[in-house]
C-alpha cells in the first residue's frame, strides 16, 4: 500500500525559548541545522540517506534566501534539494503533507522536514519606493507589525479571538478554566525528571554560543513559562477595552526547531528505533475561514482531514491542537463534539509558547508519543494561522509482531 511513514524515534525538538529568551542570540537555521545534525548522529542515521527535503521557517533571517539547500547542506546532506515553506503557524502540517506527496509519488525516498524560527530580534525591513514622495520607501517589523494588522481587515490577532469569543458567547472565566487545565497537562510532561519530553527531547540541552563552537548555557526545559494560578489570571485585565482575551489565556512567541523524517514504510522500519511501532500519516485537511475569526479555521481544517481519511471524530483517540488562544479549544469542542478535557494531554502551544514555523511539528511529535504511550490509536492535529486559515493533520500509530 502507498503511503507516507514516520520512524519511531526519527523526530526531535528543541526546548522553546520564550522571544528575547534562552535562544535569542543564535541564527535559527545555522542553530537548527547544529541541533539536526547532532540529533540525526544520537540516532545512528547517516545524512546521506535523504534525498528530499523541506524547510519551514516564517520569520526571515540572514541568507535565508538560500533556504532548504543552505540547511542540508550544513548538516551534511549535500546531495539534498527542496523547498522551503513559509504557511504561518500551519508550516508544518503542509510540510508533511509535502512530504508525504513526494513519498507516495515515488518522487522521493527519505524526506527530511525540518522547521526552525525565531520571533527573537523580529527583522525590520525596508521597501525601496522610487516613485514615492522624495523615493522615501515604506518599512514594516516583521512579526510586531504582522502580530497587530491584517492588512485585508487591519485587525489584530487577538481581535480574531475577540470575535469568536463574542460569536460563542466563551467568557474569560471559561478561557481561564482551560488555560489552568492545560498548565495541569503540561506538568504532566514535566513529571519525573520531564519523562514525557526526554522521549523525544535531549536534555539537559545545551545551548550553543553564536559561533556554534562552545556550549555556554544548559536548559533543563522549556525557557520563560511562568507559573499560572487561579488567583494569578483572575487578576488579568482583558488586552482589549470590554474584551475577554487575557494575557494568561493566549501564548507568547518564541524561538526553536523541530524535525522529522518521513518515508516509506518498508524504509520506516528499518530508520526506527522500535520497528514494531509503525506511524502512518494518513491525511490532511486546509481550511479557510471568516475575516478576522482565525480561531474557528480549524474545525474546517479538522473536518476536511476527517473526511479524506475515512473517519469522523468518534474514531479519534488522542488530539493536539496549536491554540495560541483558549478560545481555539473551546469552539473546536463545541462545533465537534470533542471533550475539551481530553484534548492536549501533556501540554500544548498555549504554554510552550509559539516559534510559529516548528510549532505544529512539536504538537504532533507529541501527539504521537501520547498514542505510543496507550498502545497505538489515530490522532488528529490541528492548528489556525495567520489569514483566517488553518491546517490538520490525521496519524495512526499502530504496534505489530515482526
Amino acid at each position: 500500500m502507498a503511503g507516507a511513514w514516520i520512524p519511531y524515534g526519527a523526530y526531535w525538538s528543541t526546548p522553546f525559548a520564550r522571544w528575547q529568551g534562552a535562544f535569542a542570540h543564535l541564527h535559527p537555521l545555522e542553530f537548527g541545522a547544529w541541533v539536526a545534525k547532532r540529533e540525526l548522529a544520537r540516532r545512528q542515521i547517516d545524512a546521506a540517506v535523504f534525498d528530499w527535503g523541506v524547510l519551514g521557517i516564517t520569520v526571515p533571517s540572514k541568507t535565508c534566501f538560500y533556504g532548504l539547500p543552505w540547511v542540508t547542506g550544513m548538516i551534511g546532506a549535500m546531495q539534498v534539494g527542496g523547498p522551503t515553506v513559509n504557511q504561518a503557524c500551519a508550516t508544518s502540517a503542509r510540510m508533511l503533507q509535502m512530504a508525504s506527496r513526494e513519498i507516495i509519488d515515488g518522487a522521493a525516498t527519505v524526506a527530511l522536514a525540518i522547521s526552525a524560527d525565531k520571533c527573537s530580534n523580529g527583522p525590520h525591513l525596508y521597501f525601496p519606493a522610487p516613485a514615492g514622495p522624495g523615493g522615501t520607501g515604506s518599512h514594516e517589523d516583521w512579526v510586531l507589525d504582522n502580530f497587530s494588522n491584517d492588512p485585508l481587515g487591519h485587525h489584530a490577532m487577538v481581535d480574531t479571538a475577540e470575535n469568536v469569543a463574542r460569536k460563542y458567547g466563551i467568557s474569560s472565566a471559561e478561557q481561564h478554566e482551560v488555560t489552568l487545565q492545560r498548565y495541569e497537562q503540561y506538568d504532566e510532561a514535566c513529571a519525573d525528571d520531564h519523562a514525557f519530553h526526554r522521549r523525544y527531547m535531549t536534555l539537559p540541552f545545551e545551548i550553543p554560543d553564536t559561533r556554534l563552537r562552545k556550549v555556554q548555557a544548559t536548559l533543563w526545559g522549556d525557557d520563560g513559562i511562568h507559573a499560572t494560578t487561579r488567583e494569578g489570571l483572575s487578576a488579568l485585565r482583558p488586552v482589549r477595552e470590554g474584551g475577554t482575551v487575557t494575557f494568561g489565556s493566549q501564548t507568547h512567541p518564541g524561538d526553536g526547531s523541530a524535525a522529522t523524517i518521513v518515508t516509506t514504510r518498508e524504509k520506516a522500519r528499518e530508520l526506527s528505533s522500535d520497528p514494531s511501532i509503525e506511524i502512518e500519516l494518513v491525511s490532511f485537511g486546509q481550511w479557510r475561514t471568516d475575516l478576522a475569526h482565525m480561531p474557528e479555521a480549524p474545525v474546517g481544517a479538522a473536518r476536511r482531514a476527517l473526511q479524506a481519511a475515512g473517519i469522523t471524530i468518534d474514531d479519534i483517540d488522542c488530539v493536539k491542537s496549536h491554540n495560541p488562544f483558549a478560545v481555539n479549544d473551546i469552539c473546536f469542542a463545541r462545533e465537534t463534539g470533542f471533550d475539551l478535557r481530553r484534548m492536549n494531554n501533556f501540554g500544548c502551544s498555549l504554554v510552550w509558547g509559539h516559534p510559529q514555523g516548528p510549532t505544529g511539528l512539536r504538537a504532533i511529535i507529541e501527539l504521537i508519543e501520547e498514542l505510543v504511550l496507550r498502545g497505538g490509536g489515530t490522532g488528529l492535529f490541528h492548528g489556525c494561522a495567520a489569514g483566517d486559515s488553518a491546517m490538520a493533520t490525521v496519524v495512526r500509530v499502530s504496534q505489530t509482531r515482526l
